[in-house]
């Protein structure tokens, strides 16, 4: 598989880029900066940028079946209007955790939010992987993880991969019609530098996974075998998502954050965001439309 090497596409400089998401609507591509506390939008056939404020560190966004987007941030999940630039509280998330912060997120083609939360120092495993149910209960799936990375899911809708960073693997669970999970198994280990961030699955079924400090993208068979890598020129890769009118075009998130300040300078994109071409199509985005008032 011929991949051209990726190409920045907006030098934004986040600390914590995460969590990019294609809006087929706008052809626009909105993530986060977490440790910025910031949320950014690209609308890729102007080359306009954008950037709102956000209350605390957003682990996520996602958009909402019906006005605006849902977004993880400390002690709860939040609506966001990209309007208005307004956050209003949906429901309490691990409030009597105040060390955690909300981590990665995505949904799935049923239209129910999978997200994880984390130690926001990074040495306890106090995170837990959630899905919200038709009643709008954040209902723990998994947990004893001390950062929870990239929920994912087949194009099938019968495995979920997760990635416990921190152990440096992804896991693959059968996935319930009713959104139950079992037979928790490691899909796959990394080897070499870097850890599992967040990661995509393409319309035939491979996983793609962001390494921080790896300086690349893996990309695994249905099977757990790597098939391909995407080197890219700034050590932390954070996330991917597929966008474009064909959903060829992959969008990477990076970050600047843990570099030395000689590092930064060898690596002078580090943090923006990248674009490169899948011979590929990645899934089409879907919306959450259960457990939230739309």
């Amino acid at each position: 598989m011929k991949i051209h090497p990726p190409v920045c596409v907006w030098p934004v400089h986040a600390e914590l880029g995460e969590g990019p998401l294609w809006q087929a609507g706008e052809n626009a591509v909105y993530f986060v900066d977490i440790k910025g506390r910031q949320i950014h939008r690209l609308t890729v056939t102007t080359g306009q940028t954008q950037t709102w404020k956000a209350p605390g560190q957003p682990g996520f966004i996602a958009p909402l079946a019906g006005h605006g987007f849902v977004c993880g941030l400390p002690g709860g999940l939040y609506r966001f209007d990209a309007g208005s630039g307004q956050f209003s509280k949906l429901k309490d998330v691990e409030v009597h955790l105040p060390g955690n912060r909300l981590n990665d997120g995505f949904v799935d083609a049923s239209g129910h939010l999978w997200f994880g939360s984390m130690d926001d120092g990074e040495e306890q495993p106090s995170g837990t992987l959630y899905r919200v149910n038709h009643a709008g209960e954040a209902v723990a799936q998994d947990d004893g993880y001390v950062i929870t990375n990239g929920p994912a899911s087949s194009p099938d809708a019968r495995t979920l991969y997760h990635g416990d960073t921190m152990r440096r693997v992804v896991y693959a669970f059968d996935l319930g019609e009713d959104g139950t999970l079992s037979r928790k198994r490691i899909f796959a280990a990394i080897s070499g530098d870097g850890y599992p961030d967040g990661m995509a699955v393409d319309a035939d079924g491979f996983l793609w996974v962001a390494l921080f400090g790896g300086w690349r993208i893996e990309r695994f068979s249905p099977d757990g075998k790597r098939v391909e890598q995407v080197p890219f020129p700034c050590a932390n890769v954070t996330k991917l998502a597929f966008g474009g009118d064909d959903l060829q075009t992959v969008y990477a998130s990076t970050a600047w954050k843990g570099l030395s300040p000689v590092a930064r300078q060898q690596q002078p994109d580090a943090g923006g965001l990248f674009s490169f071409r899948s011979p590929v199509p990645g899934q089409p985005q879907a919306r959450c439309k259960w457990g939230f008032a739309q």
